[in-house]
């Protein structure tokens, strides 16, 4: 169970999780043993999933945000299987989530151009297991993206 300085910690890291020990164990009012210590809890236990750096998708090339909807042919274990290892193989893909509604799976991917994302359907996603029918949803303006989850 997370307590109040758990929360900081939390809350610090998501803002900027290259902080050293010491500036977080002063942000957050504690000692950096035991702010280390509970680092290594929140880590083990599975709060933290890991760290990485965030990039800017215009200076790789990446600028143009597209989520794609995707229905399959049928629904079946098996399809379901196929499609998610298909997925998971696949770097141009951000995230794919199973979704209730009109249609079975939302798709994030992020693309050079138009004509890259043209290559991205016919070769990534019309070639994924079961795929029946896509609706493509190109980002004119990202207006809020963030990974900070309010703890």
């Amino acid at each position: 169970m997370l307590n109040a300085i758990d929360r900081r910690i939390l809350r610090a890291l998501q803002e900027d999780g290259r902080i050293t020990n010491t500036d977080l164990a002063e942000k957050v009012s504690l000692s950096p043993t035991a702010t280390a210590e509970r680092m290594k809890r929140l880590i083990r236990d599975g709060y933290i999933e890991g760290f990485s750096a965030t990039l800017d998708p215009k200076k790789v090339e990446r600028g143009l945000l597209v989520f794609v909807e995707i229905r399959l042919e049928r629904t079946s274990p098996e399809i379901f299987d196929a499609f998610k290892r298909a997925v998971e193989r696949s770097a141009d893909i951000l995230e794919c989530h199973m979704v209730a509604g009109g249609f079975d799976y939302l798709m994030k991917s992020r693309v050079r151009d138009m004509e890259s994302y043209r290559s991205f359907l016919s070769d990534v996603v019309l070639t994924l297991p079961g795929v029946r029918e896509t609706h493509t949803y190109a980002v004119m303006e990202e207006i809020k993206d963030t990974h900070v989850l309010p703890v």
